[in-house]
């Protein structure tokens, strides 16, 4: 099952709950900001992020340069922490399940939360109109 953590005012996290949606893909959500995330929860969505804690800080945030902390120059335990004290620092959406994660919208890359033989059926109607 696909979890999806959102905040309220993200406009990013309402396209990504459309479009899971309008694919039928089910989905929990969960707010960050009403529920934040444990620090062992920060862990496992680390572990899973190809980018570490930059990808998954969103470094324009005006939360972030309040803090005025530079998360390459802190331990990996700090920067959790931190992330735990502030989930508004986070890059939303974050959707995941099992095997993937994916942060922020972009509508091509969140395509593989489809199951492959809608991907496959989809491509291959692109490819049949391009043709055309």
């Amino acid at each position: 099952m696909i979890t999806i953590y959102t905040a309220p005012s993200c406009t990013s996290c309402k396209k990504a709950k459309t479009w899971l949606s309008y694919h039928h893909i089910p989905f929990n959500e969960r707010n960050l900001i009403a529920d934040p995330l444990s620090t062992t929860e920060i862990s496992q969505i680390l572990q899973k992020c190809d980018d570490g804690v930059e990808g998954l800080i969103s470094s324009r945030n005006r939360f972030v340069k309040t803090l005025g902390v530079d998360f390459e120059d802190i331990s990996l335990s700090q920067a959790i922490k931190i992330i735990s004290e502030n989930p508004q620092i986070m890059r939303r959406p974050i959707i995941m399940d099992e095997k993937r994660l994916h942060v922020g919208y972009n509508e091509e890359e969140i395509r593989a939360f489809l199951p492959r033989t809608v991907r496959v059926l989809e491509n291959g109607g692109a490819r049949l109109r391009s043709a055309i």
